[in-house]
């Protein structure tokens, strides 16, 4: 045994530590033990580095310059601060804050942590607690699998492969487009500037800038109006003896070219009308003319009630 002096440290100095064995520091870790080597440490120590055989706590916080390889769980009380990267084959668990300024990469197991700060973080599994409030996301949300089931969502982009919405009570307004690729949307209320819906039930009132009708080969219907007009001997002509009675009714939104498609609810009861043709064609913006020919009923009479009409707009 290596002596001190003329001195041999395990009779003399028993409470001197040193290496145990006789070995001095080489590239092998040894244990740090009491001078008889009564007792040894967990500490081990050589050239390249230092070891803890056992528990190895740290007061205050731990700074590590290079990287952090942790094989089981890893559990801090206080902060953790890594300047490289931190690899975690196990577990991690923060009770404090973890600030990483590089990258986590948890290739396995869970990571649960009550505050992160983090540049850029790759992880493989994440448990996200319930956010009862509104979340913004100012990019995009990609939903590759699974199911994504939001209270309350504002996104620029999301592109979500299965989603469950829940009740929506009040207006929705898209600003780009809906894609239905299969299923049923049923909305009550819908403002959109261009959806396309495999199959749309609307309880409430849908409003469509066009409508195609039959597909990208189907016309486009791009206006309808409807309205009303009294049918008497004060606001039309009284029939001539030829039988034809014409005159005109303002039918707001209609114009030239509109189809128009209207009946007269007195005409054909009991008036005793025989024959009936009526017809009717806008003559210019809001303003339909129409002619009855037919009604059967003495000269100068009109038998009085409403005209109802709809004028249609396509286009090819």
């Amino acid at each position: 045994m290596a002596t001190l002096g003329t001195q041999n440290i395990s009779t003399s100095y028993p409470q001197l530590l040193k290496v145990s064995g006789n070995t001095p520091f080489t590239g092998t870790l040894v244990a740090i033990a009491s001078g008889d080597e009564s007792s040894v440490s967990a500490l081990e120590i050589s050239t390249l580095g230092v070891r803890s055989s056992g528990t190895l706590n740290s007061a205050g916080a731990t700074t590590l310059a290079s990287s952090l390889a942790v094989t089981g769980a890893a559990t801090f009380s206080s902060s953790l601060g890594v300047t490289g990267a931190a690899t975690l084959s196990s577990s991690l668990g923060v009770t404090g804050v973890a600030t990483f300024s590089t990258s986590i990469n948890a290739s396995s197991g869970t990571a649960t942590i009550g505050t992160l700060s983090v540049g850029t973080a790759t992880i493989s599994t994440a448990t996200i607690p319930l956010q009862l409030g509104a979340i913004t996301f100012g990019s995009s949300i990609t939903a590759s699998t699974g199911t994504a089931t939001i209270g309350t969502l504002s996104a620029g982009t999301a592109t979500i492969s299965t989603a469950t919405i829940p009740t929506i009570l009040g207006a929705v307004t898209f600003g780009s487009n809906i894609t239905a690729s299969t299923g049923t949307a049923t909305i009550g209320t819908e403002i959109v500037s261009t959806s396309t819906i495999g199959t749309l039930n609307v309880s409430g009132i849908a409003t469509v800038g066009s409508l195609e009708i039959g597909g990208s080969a189907g016309p486009t219907i791009t206006k309808v109006s409807y309205g009303t007009a009294a049918f008497t001997l004060s606001t039309v002509q009284p029939h001539n003896l030829a039988d034809t009675t014409t005159g005109t009714f303002a039918l707001t939104g209609a114009a030239l070219g509109d189809i128009v498609i209207g009946s007269i609810d007195s005409l054909g009861s009991t008036t005793g009308t025989a024959q009936i043709m009526t017809n009717f064609y806008p003559i210019s913006s809001n303003v339909v003319r129409y002619a009855v020919i037919g009604k059967g009923a003495t000269a100068g009479t009109v038998p009085a009630g409403t005209i109802f009409a709809t004028a249609m707009r396509f286009t090819a």
